[in-house]
């Protein structure tokens, strides 16, 4: 019996793209295909899903982790893989944490959507050992540290310096020894540059 997936995903490219693979193989069914994570438990409910393709950043409505976490709860035998463009530092933590069973870049893949439907089917979760390398100003991702990621996450969502020691658990200087390391390594010329150029690029997405 083939699987039945439920595909979520508010850009009609990759939705089109997600459906020709699912009704090009006899191993799954295309129960359904939608545009907003906010009915996703819904067509779970109705329609046994056993496997979901949750796209992560909407446009409207909750995110797609926010949804995988409501559904892993309420159908922990449904899985889930989260796909997503946006090269966000801390998406593979936080879909660990939502219950996600394997994780797909649409940009940068390291195997094929089809092999990681059939490794999570089995039971066996793939993910990437990190993001993808974005270009962030005169440097790129790989080269900045962890917290210097975290710092920019916050700053691009318009925390305050203090906003952020609080958030991070840091003194003020210290936030401020992180922000002039990044304006340094980006070039960027003032911190609404840096956090301008950080949302765009996708390495951290505002949602303030």
């Amino acid at each position: 019996m083939a699987y039945k997936v439920l595909i979520v995903d508010d850009q009609l490219l990759p939705r089109q793209y997600f459906e020709s693979l699912v009704r090009g193989s006899d191993r799954y069914e295309l129960a359904a295909s939608i545009e907003s994570a906010s009915v996703a438990d819904v067509y779970c409910a109705k329609m046994a899903i056993d496997l979901i393709l949750m796209d992560i950043v909407m446009a409207a409505g909750p995110n797609g982790l926010e949804a995988a976490r409501r559904i892993r709860k309420s159908y922990p035998n449904v899985r889930i893989i989260a796909v997503t463009s946006m090269p966000d530092a801390h998406f593979l933590a936080e879909a660990r944490d939502a219950g996600v069973d394997s994780f797909w870049y649409k940009e940068v893949q390291d195997a094929p959507m089809l092999d990681v439907m059939d490794r999570t089917m089995a039971g066996k979760g793939v993910w990437p050992d990190r993001s993808p390398v974005v270009p962030l100003g005169e440097t790129d991702s790989s080269l900045l540290t962890d917290r210097e990621l975290d710092v920019l996450r916050l700053l691009a969502k318009g925390y305050t310096n203090q906003e952020i020691g609080d958030a991070l658990d840091v003194s003020v200087n210290t936030v401020r020894f992180h922000i002039g390391n990044l304006l340094s390594k980006t070039g960027c010329g003032s911190r609404t540059e840096l956090a301008i150029t950080a949302a765009k690029s996708g390495i951290v997405i505002s949602d303030k």
